[in-house]
């Protein structure tokens, strides 16, 4: 008589009811991930998603704006952005003077970032005229100023040419202002485009917990008055924008130097926060209404870099933008700022919150990343400008005679509005297709979880 072993309890028969539900999952995945819009290294949705490409996610009108989101982005494809894309390539608008050596006045510097993308590369002297004065004479030593890689070291050559005809008025609103010649520096901003640098962690984030936390109150709260509130939402618009320049522009694969979109980074960051996105629009059309408003002023100044043809081009961009019929009676008014500062608190309050946005300037020098600081110094910058334009000026009849900007607060003020135009233009293009992706792994991340609870919950009962 052969003795047979009993069956072990749990094997056998009831084991298939817990693989193929498993198998299925992974099944399920696959096919959906054959099926569904995929992400190549450099961050581009296949053709599969061209369908989803420039759904508007946004309707209606713009918190606090005069102007609804899909005239926005119509205006920023056909008119703003490729005028813009133009104009800041030209010799005036292409180079930016800036401190880059600061000590920060509200903490000891905590290190620098990890890659050498973060470091910045001065015009060595010969390149500029004698007008354009350097504290020191470039030296290769300025090269290797971070650890990392080589072409993250911002370059300052610059083209040989001469500035005139600009105030040195300091800016209230700002920290810098253009007369401390002795410490300032001029930066080719096409050569240093603002990308991925590597710094981030608790230096980052210090410099960002600053900025809302000691210098702009929390919003939204009912204690806040709308001047307040304002003040929040440039901020967090342009905190959306630099985020979405470094997605646009992400070091995928540091040994092979890939660069590409990270989709993933910008909906992170940027695209699941509602209030992140309406603030990065409404950033923008504040900026745009500030260009607007100083149209006269613009539009007479002297664009002289010696260039004689460039000079010409750059005054023909500068009154086309001004001037384009479509964006005057489409948006004529982005912005109303005639509302704010109302009351007798009103003078008060406009100093106060003038005295935050300068320690959100003075913060630019506590950046430990060179390239960052150097963006940072930039856009902070031109959103003082913008302030300034529009809080500094009674009406726009009388703009023309008490308007007076520094050339940097011009160079600053066109780069910045076209830094939001980027940024606008990618949410418009690549965020319904990165809506679609993520969404698509939350489902399949939550389908999984659900079936391997389906199996712990059947083993256990076995």
């Amino acid at each position: 008589m052969v003795k047979t072993e009993p069956k072990k309890k749990g094997w056998g028969v009831p084991w298939l009811w817990v693989l193929m539900p498993l198998v299925a999952v992974f099944v399920a995945m696959a096919v959906s991930s054959k099926t569904s819009p995929r992400i190549s290294l450099s961050g581009a949705i296949d053709r599969a998603c061209q369908c989803a490409r420039g759904a508007p996610k946004f309707s209606g009108m713009v918190e606090d704006c005069c102007c609804d989101y899909e005239t926005v982005d119509h205006l920023n494809e056909e008119v703003l952005n490729p005028s813009l894309q133009e104009l800041v390539k030209t010799p005036f608008f292409r180079y930016f003077k800036v401190k880059l050596w600061c000590d920060c006045p509200f903490w000891p510097d905590d290190g620098m970032c990890r890659l050498r993308d973060c470091s910045v590369c001065e015009c060595p002297e010969n390149e500029f005229p004698e007008s354009f004065k350097k504290p020191h004479a470039f030296s290769m030593n300025d090269l290797v100023c971070q650890e990392g890689k080589p072409q993250a070291a911002v370059d300052r050559t610059l083209d040989s040419k001469v500035f005139r005809g600009w105030t040195e008025i300091d800016n209230p609103w700002t920290n810098d202002d253009e007369t401390d010649n002795d410490e300032m520096t001029y930066v080719n901003l096409q050569l240093n485009p603002e990308r991925y640098t590597g710094y981030s962690g608790a230096s980052a984030r210090r410099i960002w917990d600053a900025v809302y936390s000691e210098n702009c109150p929390k919003y939204p709260s009912q204690e806040l008055c709308q001047e307040e509130k304002i003040l929040y939402k440039l901020i967090s618009g342009l905190h959306s924008s630099i985020s979405v320049h470094i997605a646009a522009d992400y070091l995928l694969d540091e040994a092979s130097n890939l660069w590409g979109q990270n989709l993933t980074l910008v909906y992170d960051r940027v695209l699941k926060y509602p209030d992140r996105v309406s603030n990065l629009y409404f950033t923008f059309l504040f900026v745009l209404r500030a260009v607007t408003k100083a149209a006269d002023y613009l539009e007479q100044a002297e664009y002289d870099t010696g260039n004689h043809n460039e000079d010409l081009k750059t005054q023909s961009l500068i009154k086309q933008l001004l001037h384009d019929p479509k964006l005057q009676a489409a948006c004529p008014i982005p912005f109303d700022e005639a509302n704010l500062w109302r009351g007798q608190s009103g003078p008060e309050l406009k100093l106060k919150i003038q005295q935050q946005f300068r320690n959100i300037s003075a913060l630019m020098d506590c950046i430990g990343c060179e390239k960052c600081r150097l963006w940072g110094k930039l856009q902070v910058l031109g959103l003082g400008t913008a302030l300034k334009i529009l809080f500094s000026v009674d009406s726009q009849e009388n703009s023309s005679q008490t308007l007076q900007l520094q050339r940097n607060e011009v160079i600053a003020l066109m780069n910045l509005l076209n830094r939001l135009s980027e940024s606008v233009k990618f949410v418009r293009e690549v965020g319904p297709a990165a809506d679609i992706v993520m969404e698509g792994h939350v489902s399949a991340h939550q389908t999984l979880i659900s079936a391997w609870k389906k199996i712990w919950s059947f083993v256990s009962k076995t």
